[in-house]
Order: C-alpha cells, then structure tokens, then sequence
C-alpha cells in the first residue's frame, strides 16, 4: 500500500459503526479477500467509509454505479472528501442512442440514431488523460465502463508533449495537432479545436475548456500560456503540457491498410458462405455495405458505423474482448497472468449493478447475431460488445460491494460481509405504517408503539362509508403536513404515466411538483433533484428511479402507492430501498397504501424494524438524539457547463452587487441594452446580453 497517494477531507470524522467497517474491509484487502461486501443501511456514511478504505489501501479506484444520476451524486461526494485527487465522471456520452437494428418478423431495418453530449465525451477524455498522468485517481463510472473505448497504449503513444525550448516548427506543430484529430478554424474555439495567429497556435484540448497559446519563435516554443477563451485573461504560465487525442479510436496508417485488406478477405468469405446458402439478398446487401464503408474509410479516414469493425482496425483476434476503460487503469495494462489488475472496485448498490453487468453481453450479442444473418453487418461485427461479465471479473482486482440490500449473488461470492447500521447522526429508520387504499380495505392502519421486528398485526376494521379519503387524497393531506414544517415529500408510482398523471393532479391542487422518471435527460434528471432539494418544488413524484441512492435528506415523507401490487417495483429490496430514502430525516415517515399485506411488505417491514431497534438501543446506550443530515447542495451540472456560462455567472454576481440584489430591476436593465444594442447592429452584444437575461430569470423564478 501507498499511504500517501490519497489525501482524505479532514472535515469529517469516522464514527458510528464506521470505524470497526473501515477496520473491517481493510483487513480483508490486507488478506487478499477478492470479494467483500459493505451491507450498509441508508444514510449511514457507506460512501465515507469507503472513502477511508480508498484513502489507507492507496491505489486507484473504480466505483461502479448503475445510473448516470447516482454516478454523478458519488463524484461529486468523492470530490469533497478528496479536493486534491482526480476524481472523475465517466459515462455513456448519448444524450440519446437507437442502436443499429433489424426486425425479421416486420422486416424493418432501424439505422443507428445518436446525440452525442459534448460535455461528458469531455468528461471521459479527462478520465483517460488522469488515469494515463496520475496514481491518485478514483473514477466514478456508470456500467458504459466495459463498452469498447480503444486501445490505451495507441492513444497514450500519439500524445502530444510541448515544452518550453523544445525545438518545434509551426508547420509541425500544425501537422502534429490534425494527426491527432484536432480541428483547425478560423472562429471561436471549441474542444477538440486549435487555430493559428501568424507565430502563435491556440489550442482547447478535448478534455478542457480553457485554451493553450503556444508562442514559436526561431523554431522553438518560447512560451506557453493557459488562458480564459472568454475574456481572454491569463490564466497560467505553463512549463509543459500535454496534448491528448480528441478520439479515443486510433488507429497507426500503417495498421489502417492491413486492417482494409482484413476487411476485403471477410468480405469474400462471407460472400461466399451466404451464396453456398442460397441468400442472394443477403449477400448483395452485405456487399453494397463493406465496399462503400471501405471506400469511407480509405478517403476520410471514417464512415458511419465504424466501431463495427473495430477488431480489425483494433488488430485483434476474432473473439478477443475489446479494450475499456478497464484497460487504462496503469495496474490493469500489464497482463493478466502478472498478478492480475492491482486497483480497488467498488459496486456501488451492487443488487441492481451486477445484473446490469452481467446482462449487458447478451442483449448486445442478440442483436448483433440477427444484423449478422441477414448481411446488415460483417461477422467481425459482434467483436464490437461490452465485456461478457466473466471477462469484467478478470480484468478488475479486490472488489467491495455496497449495498443496503446485497443479492444472493454478493452473499454467495463474498469472502465476508460487514455490517453497518448505526449512523453517525443517530437517525433511525423511519417510521412505517400501512394505510388501506379503498373504502372496504380490511387494513385501517399498524399500531403504533414499541418497535420490534414481529411481524405488524393486521386490523380489520372498515372506514365509515363515504368517509374515506384514498391513498392519493390521504397522501396530499400528509404532504401538505410535511411541507408546513419545512420538509420535502415523495410519492413513488408504478408507471410513468401515473408519475406524470399524478404530478400533474397535485399541480392543481396548489402543490408544487415535479415528476422523474427514465424517459428525462442525464443533465435534466440531476438539475431536478438539485432544484428538489433547494426548495423550487414541494414534491417529487418518480417510478424505480427514486429507489437506489438519492441522498436527500430534505424528505420527511414517502408515500408508497399500491403497495401490495407484489413484483419487481414492490418486491422486499425494492420497499427497502424506498423506505431507506426517508432515513436521512430526523422526521422521516413512511406510508405504505395497500389492501392487503404481502410477503415483501412483511419482510420489508420485518427488516427495517430490527435495523430500528438496534439504533434505538445504540442511542439510548450512547444519550444521542438524532439530527437531520444537512448537506450542502451541489451537483456535477455545475462542471458540465460551458466556460460562457461560468463567466456570465462572474459577471452577473458583481451586477448584482451593484444592484443591491435586485434582479428584477437589473433583468429590466439587461432588457434595455439588449434592445440598443439590436438597434445599433451590435449582435455580438445583444446575444451576450440575452444570455445574461436567461441566467437571471432562472435565477428570479428560484427565489
């Protein structure tokens, strides 16, 4: 171990049931245990725990999370307990993405559909280049991690190294930049783009968005500066920098013709296999296909679809697994039969990520299969995959997984199971009681009273006719309650359209409201929950997405409706998990609707009693009295905005300083120049202006 790599936060302190986990998993590394599990109960620090463990092993970190929103809340997290680490953000980089595709049944041939989000293509780039320059890495990854991502040893070999005095021609430099993908232009700089000012070159590199100007002067590098491309002000005076690919793909021109002629041969081959079998369609298809992507390629050096003959371009051997992110990790570049790869993973709620892991091949394999048959794609096209989950397993080494409710698989695999169920606040969790949903419900509501873990009994007793509300206007009712004491609330569906019918309804009401569910954007999803927790809406209304790690200590109140509708969205980790989400709140409450009890809910209801009692016991032992968790409200959206954002921002804030606060009457300020500005022609400053206005509405409709 390392124990200087990583620099921990001193702004906290382990405690609770923290230290004896910390101790705990830190001995199993120093075992060799491959496999551990943190069986942490909500809100009780697991990601600082594991933070510590990170922090004493000393090596580089992969934490796996099972959506782009959870992943996002982690880095961020992780940046505040390491504000001198590379902490790092890598995700699929598709606001949307419709895979290619072929429906024999209907005949249909969908074509390849995608958004790239230029922001977090930036965001990998700077996960690669940090885990290619630095030891203290963590990287906080969705399951996109095991997706093909190109050979790391092409991409660190074409890098790019400028340094003062180093001998360089301008022409050179040029040549060098374009070889590596970049853009030239003559307008404003974007990543991944340079431009040339008679003896000084600009440059953005796709992982920033500050610019580089390299001064050349007989035939040297005389100077390097890093400067704001926005109001043009210096920033630093550079020693040396290094300047990445734009692409993670590359491919030498010399292994470009040998993988051009490989292509050719498959062709042929499979040519003739689809003639000897009669399919004459299949084999014009395929044909028409190659030649003109071959043609692509030889050109532009590119062509649609690309990525399906990245084994030939790549020099691998039919079969062979694909390079990802796993590859780039400097541990895992050594082979496999050395030891294996020597950096932590962590899978974060690893009762949901695994399976996404371990189903991703086959889903992928299936599709491929059916482009292949029927000449859409070349064979060598199924190369071009996410890792099987038995390859995943021997290219990462110790693995810890955390989660409140670890799976069978975490519990058969793991070599030991920590605990942890006290939280450090002295919250508990929350409180849980069923409420009939109709009229004629045999449940009216649990006892309150001593907490154990028996089972609640059930109370047959019928609402007088007519007088019973039902599980939407009873939840209003509590909400409302909730939101008198400062509190936030929320109601978890099981479709999406009754997610957005419900949100809809309480609208009416005079609740402010917002839905979530998987059909909204990565940026929009983060945007809401940080939107939720600063009080812009009263009550979030979500399907599965309000499961698994939200940390929103804000909510008071949960409604779960329907409750006793038993399947995936209601099953004993599913109910876990949701009641979980009320355990950061001193207040916290749970109401489960439903006509009758299930096994889940028996079981739910069983488990989050006796994690109950053991913290009551341990404060009453110990004289604490829970405090709600108060955090501050951040998110990575912050990051993903342009550096013009960030600027307007700076120059707004001393604005309004000026104003004394007043937004409205600097908004109506803005407004008048803007239209001056439109009158003189001044376009350039009436867009800067209108930007500005933007900003500052956001701004007012928040406060």
């Amino acid at each position: 171990m390392n124990d200087n790599v990583f620099k921990l936060s001193n702004k906290f302190k382990p405690a609770g049931d923290q230290p004896q986990a910390i101790a705990e998993l830190l001995q199993g590394l120093k075992k060799g245990m491959k496999k551990q599990t943190l069986l942490g109960a909500t809100a009780t620090g697991k990601t600082f725990t594991i933070a510590n463990v990170i922090a004493a092993w000393g090596k580089p970190a992969l934490v796996i999370a099972h959506n782009k929103t959870l992943a996002a809340q982690l880095a961020q997290e992780f940046r505040e307990f390491f504000p001198s680490a590379a902490v790092h953000y890598f995700v699929s980089y598709y606001d949307y993405y419709q895979p290619e595709a072929y429906m024999p049944i209907t005949d249909t041939y969908i074509e390849k559909d995608a958004q790239i989000n230029k922001e977090i293509d930036r965001l990998r780039h700077a996960t690669t280049q940090a885990l290619l320059s630095r030891r203290d890495v963590i990287i906080v990854a969705s399951v996109s991690c095991i997706y093909g991502l190109g050979s790391p040893e092409e991409y660190e070999k074409v890098n790019l190294k400028l340094e003062l005095g180093q001998k360089m021609e301008r022409t050179t430099l040029l040549k060098r930049l374009i070889e590596i993908h970049f853009e030239r232009t003559n307008a404003d700089l974007n990543s991944g783009q340079f431009r040339a000012l008679g003896s000084r070159v600009e440059i953005m590199p796709v992982s920033e968005t500050m610019m580089y100007q390299v001064a050349l002067a007989a035939g040297k590098i005389s100077k390097i500066t890093k400067v704001d491309p926005v109001s043009s002000k210096i920033l630093k005076e550079e020693q040396s920098i290094f300047i990445f690919p734009t692409k993670h793909f590359i491919t030498e021109e010399g292994r470009l013709k040998i993988a051009l002629s490989n292509i050719k041969k498959e062709l042929q081959a499979q040519l003739k296999k689809f003639e000897k079998e009669g399919k004459l369609l299949e084999a014009e298809r395929i044909k028409r296909r190659t030649n003109y992507d071959l043609a692509m390629i030889k050109e532009i050096g590119y062509c649609n679809g690309i990525e399906n003959y990245s084994r030939h371009l790549s020099g691998k051997k039919e079969g062979e697994p694909p390079e990802t992110l796993l590859s780039y990790f400097p541990s895992a570049r050594r082979s496999l039969g050395e030891g294996g790869p020597d950096f932590l993973t962590i899978i974060d709620e690893s009762h949901v990520t695994l399976q996404q892991l371990a189903g991703m091949y086959a889903g992928d394999a299936s599709r491929k299969n059916t482009l292949v048959e029927y000449g859409f794609r070349l064979p060598s096209a199924k190369d071009n995959r996410p890792l099987k989950y038995s390859e995943f397993e021997e290219r990462i080494g110790p693995v810890i997984y955390t989660s409140a409710t670890p799976a069978e698989t975490e519990r058969k695999t793991s070599e030991q199971t920590v605990e942890q169920i006290i939280r450090p606040t002295g919250l508990v969790d929350p409180e849980v009681v069923v409420r009939g949903v109709s009229a004629n419900s045999p449940l009216e509501e649990y006892p309150k009273g001593e907490v154990d873990s028996s089972t609640p009994s059930r109370k047959r007793s019928t609402p007088q006719e007519g007088n019973y509300p039902g599980q939407i206007q009873d939840f209003i009712t509590e909400a409302e309650k909730t939101i008198t004491k400062g509190f936030r609330a929320m109601a978890t569906t099981l479709t999406k359209k009754m997610a957005e019918d419900l949100a809809a309804y309480l609208k009416e009401k005079g609740i402010k409201t917002e839905y979530l569910h998987s059909d909204i954007k990565t940026i929009e999803r983060i945007k809401i929950l940080t939107e939720f927790r600063r009080g812009a809406f009263d009550v979030l209304v979500g399907v599965n997405l309000l499961r698994e790690g939200l940390d929103l200590p804000e909510v008071a109140l949960i409604g779960i409706l329907d409750a006793d509708k038993e399947g995936f969205l209601r099953s004993e980790t599913s109910l876990i998990q949701i009641i979980g989400r009320a355990a950061r709140n001193a207040e916290g409450k749970v109401i489960l609707y439903a006509d009758h009890i299930t096994g889940s809910m028996e079981r739910a209801i069983a488990e989050t009693n006796r994690r109950r009692s053991i913290q009551l016991a341990h404060n009453k032992k110990h004289g604490i009295t829970p405090k709600t968790i108060m955090k501050n409200i951040k998110d990575i959206t912050e990051e993903l905005e342009s550096e013009h954002e960030k600027v307007l921002k700076r120059e707004l804030s001393l604005d309004l300083e000026i104003f004394g606060a007043d937004i409205k009457k600097l908004i109506k300020t803005k407004e008048k120049e803007m239209s001056k500005a439109v009158k003189e022609l001044d376009f350039e400053s009436a867009a800067i202006l209108r930007d500005e206005i933007k900003i500052l509405e956001e701004k007012s409709s928040r406060s």
